[in-house]
């Protein structure tokens, strides 16, 4: 696919995502959201069990900021020293660390106080949108777009989209049901991911073929 039908994808997603958040956004401040948030979250804590509350504490875990760290310090390595890719190890960083920055942003500037109808664990700061979802929506995402030329068979490519849309619902669900979000929130995370991913991955791409095309035109 050429440059400008990369671009027109990447405007159709990234305009999509900022439609989505900006709507859940306004349905928050004019508290019209109150009764889907309230009812999705009664539905997942009505399942609450002593075994499902440690698998959900287990996701919440494995979605917090220090795990994901110690996730981030080992696929660089991976990228850097086993796939010797040093451009895609800038656009991982690149990724990672700008999605963390827009959470904080975002979050500074809606000021949405978390829910208080029955919390599982206790966690200070405000809601929206959900760092949990924006960090495991990352993650995972920009994960699977690096690794997915490197597998060649389709059924590994299929595992890995499997285990990456898994892991981004269960940490999203698992937010939810520890008492700690609402349902919008981790929405409005994944959202705000997908438009930072979408214009991330545009500008590798852009770099990408640019760089292709020099190289083709040198050799010409």
């Amino acid at each position: 696919m050429n440059l400008k039908g990369h671009l027109l994808i990447a405007f159709i997603i990234s305009l999509a995502c900022v439609l989505g958040f900006s709507l859940i956004s306004l349905l928050i401040s004019d508290h019209k959201i109150n009764d889907f948030d309230s009812d999705i979250i009664a539905a997942v804590q009505g399942l609450e069990s002593p075994t499902l509350t440690k698998v959900m504490k287990f996701f919440t875990f494995v979605g917090s900021t220090p795990v994901v760290i110690i996730l981030c310090i080992f696929l660089i390595f991976f990228l850097y020293k086993v796939l010797h890719h040093r451009l895609e190890l800038i656009l991982f960083i690149f990724a990672i660390l700008g999605s963390a920055v827009l959470n904080q942003i975002l979050k500074q500037f809606f000021h949405r106080v978390r829910p208080n109808f029955h919390r599982l664990i206790e966690i200070s700061g405000y809601s929206f949108p959900s760092g949990h979802a924006m960090n495991a929506f990352t993650v995972y995402v920009i994960l699977s777009f690096l690794l997915w030329r490197h597998i060649p068979s389709r059924w590994g490519r299929s595992v890995l989209i499997i285990l990456s849309v898994f892991m981004v619902m269960a940490i999203g669900i698992s937010r939810i049901y520890l008492g700690v979000h609402y349902p919008s929130d981790i929405i409005g995370g994944y959202l705000a991911s997908g438009f930072w991913l979408t214009v991330a991955i545009w500008f590798f791409q852009f770099y990408q073929e640019k760089r292709y095309n020099k190289k083709y035109k040198s050799e010409a």
